[in-house]
Formats: C-alpha cells, sequence, structure tokens
C-alpha cells in the first residue's frame, strides 16, 4: 500500500485516521518494530561530522522555491508520477502540456522539484560537485516545502536503472556499460546496496517532519486512480476537477506515454529514447512490478533478497 507518514505516527502514537485519507491505504503508520536499531545506525551516518547536507553550486536555486519536493531512487517511477502531475495541472490552468510547467510562473499553479538527491550526490559528478553539494537538495528547502518520497521495490529499481545505464544513457562510462548485471548487482555506487543505503538515509533523515509523505510505486500502479487523488490531496488539491483527473490518467497511462515517447512527442529531453528500435532503450519501459526475476539468475536474486533485509522494514519490502 501508500504510506503516509508523520512525525507523530513515527513517535510510536496511533492517531485517527485524517479526514482525507479515512477511505484510502494512504493512512498513517503507527507500528514498525524491529527498526529502532537500525533508524539509529543509519542517524549517526548522516548526522556526524563527516556530513552536512549543504548545496553551495549554482544548482541549489534550481532545487529551491518548490510547494514540493518529490524525492526517488532512478526508476522508481518519477516520470509517470510527473507526466500525471504536469498533464493535471497544466489543464487547470489552461496551458498546453508541458514537463516544466513552473516557466510559466503562473499565480497558484504549484512548482515541483524532482530530484535524485542522495542518490545522484553519491553517484554523479565529481569531488569538486559532492564537495558543493550539487546534487544536494538544500536544508531549508527540506524544511520548507512538501516532500514527497516516492518508493519502489529496489530490485525492480535497479534492473531499470542498469538498462538505462547500459541502453539509454549516452554519457555513461564504457567501463560501467560493459559490467553484466550480476557485476553491477554488487558494484559500490550502482548496486543494490547504494539503492537501499540511500532509502534508509532519506527515511531517517526526513520521516518525523510534519511534512513528509511517503509514497510506494506499486500502490499507485495497482490503483492510479485511488493514489493520485490521494497524492493531490496531499499537494493541497483536496477536491480535483473530475473530468481533469480522468483526462490526466489516461493521459499518463503508460502504453500512451510510450506512443508519444516514441513519436518525440514531449518537450524534455528527459523523455525520447535512446533508441526508438530498443524497446529496452525507452525511458517509459515498462513498469512491471517484479520485473526483476526475468533479468537476474536464482543466485543474483538470492544476493538481492539478502541485501534487501537491510532496508528498513517501514518502507515495506522486506517483510
Amino acid at each position: 500500500m501508500a504510506i503516509e507518514i508523520t512525525s507523530e505516527s513515527l513517535a510510536g502514537a496511533q492517531p485517527e485516521p485524517t479526514a482525507d485519507y479515512k477511505e484510502s491505504p494512504l493512512v498513517a503508520v503507527s507500528d514498525f518494530p524491529g527498526s529502532s536499531q537500525r533508524i539509529s545506525r543509519s542517524r549517526s551516518r548522516l548526522t556526524n561530522s563527516t556530513w552536512t547536507r549543504r548545496n553551495f553550486s549554482s544548482r541549489a536555486r534550481e532545487l529551491s522555491g518548490g510547494d514540493a519536493i518529490i524525492l526517488s531512487i532512478p526508476k522508481s517511477g518519477r516520470t509517470w508520477l510527473r507526466a500525471f502531475l504536469c498533464a493535471y495541472f497544466c489543464r487547470r490552468f489552461g496551458i498546453e502540456f508541458t514537463l516544466r510547467p513552473g516557466r510559466y510562473a503562473l499565480p497558484g499553479l504549484p512548482r515541483f522539484v524532482f530530484s535524485h538527491d542522495l542518490f545522484e550526490h553519491r553517484t554523479k559528478g565529481d569531488r569538486w560537485d559532492r564537495v558543493r553539494g550539487k546534487y544536494l537538495v538544500p536544508r531549508r528547502e527540506l524544511k520548507r516545502a512538501k516532500i514527497i518520497l516516492l518508493a519502489r521495490d529496489p530490485r525492480d529499481c535497479f534492473v531499470s536503472l542498469y538498462l538505462q545505464l547500459t541502453r539509454r544513457d549516452p554519457n555513461a562510462p564504457v567501463k560501467l556499460k560493459q559490467k553484466t548485471v550480476s557485476e553491477m548487482l554488487r558494484d559500490e555506487k550502482f548496486g543494490m546496496a547504494a539503492i537501499i543505503n540511500a532509502m534508509n538515509d532519506w527515511l531517517n533523515e526526513l520521516s518525523q517532519r510534519d511534512n513528509f509523505t511517503l509514497v510506494r510505486y506499486e500502490a499507485l500502479r495497482a490503483s492510479p486512480a485511488e493514489h493520485f487523488r490521494d497524492l493531490l490531496a496531499v499537494l493541497g488539491e483536496s477536491q480535483p476537477d473530475g473530468t481533469i483527473f480522468q483526462d490526466a490518467l489516461e493521459f499518463s497511462r503508460f502504453e500512451n506515454m510510450q506512443k508519444l515517447e516514441a513519436a518525440g512527442a514531449f518537450d524534455s529531453k528527459i523523455l525520447h529514447p535512446g533508441d526508438v528500435r530498443d524497446p529496452e532503450s525507452f525511458k517509459v519501459r515498462r513498469g512491471k512490478i517484479g520485473g526483476y526475476r526475468e533479468y537476474l539468475s536464482a543466485e543474483d536474486q538470492k544476493y538481492a533478497a539478502d541485501e534487501l533485509m537491510k532496508l528498513d522494514p517501514r518502507f515495506g519490502y522486506n517483510s
């Protein structure tokens, strides 16, 4: 199910469901047995003197000023979620669809900041980029804006990321492109351990905050109408226009997005295939839940399952 976590629930209280979520699986979670020790270890890693969240680069401005900040591991379904939100709000404000509606600066039109944050901080750029915190959302922004953490089964994230790096991304290092899926799975920067560490660190850094919401990709796929409606409520759109909502759902269907991507219909390079003849090079690829089984050997699946046990159980993927 999709999950909303509030500081009250994480403190061990048992709050009543809010009106917005009374009849929805997107409810407050109040019990996380067995997770406190893992949280403590990870929090100490985040708050010790060797790591401080800061961004001294010019890119800090790009990561600032959003009404909501959507954080995720790459290949967690962010493009799908973004397409839905943009389709909905573009139609609602009477502008042509774009993945960058914020450029219109219309009064009342919410601005969304999409970032891979910690994961990019650890995998992208050079040492100077990391010293400046180039890919980190500034700390003040995480205190001010609503935070949505979009989570997906790390095994599915990994396989999609592997295919992106080896089949789609022209800027990926040659040595990385030459790795087998088994080698990449165990890679220090791009493998299962790296994905799990980033997810745990986000949850431990942010989950005590009142402005934090955790949403699972699998819940959105299982019931997109229900959970996208819940997501809009979190973003302040508690009574969405029914016609616009349905149109946005239809527009963001995987099949439609794949068709539009193949035709080059989007105004952003993020939705262009690496090779139109190779379905695995599309940004909108399959979105299949549990699809990792088709790419990982039995031995690799066991390794991934063992690594998954290190993921904070509040995500719900290792129960």
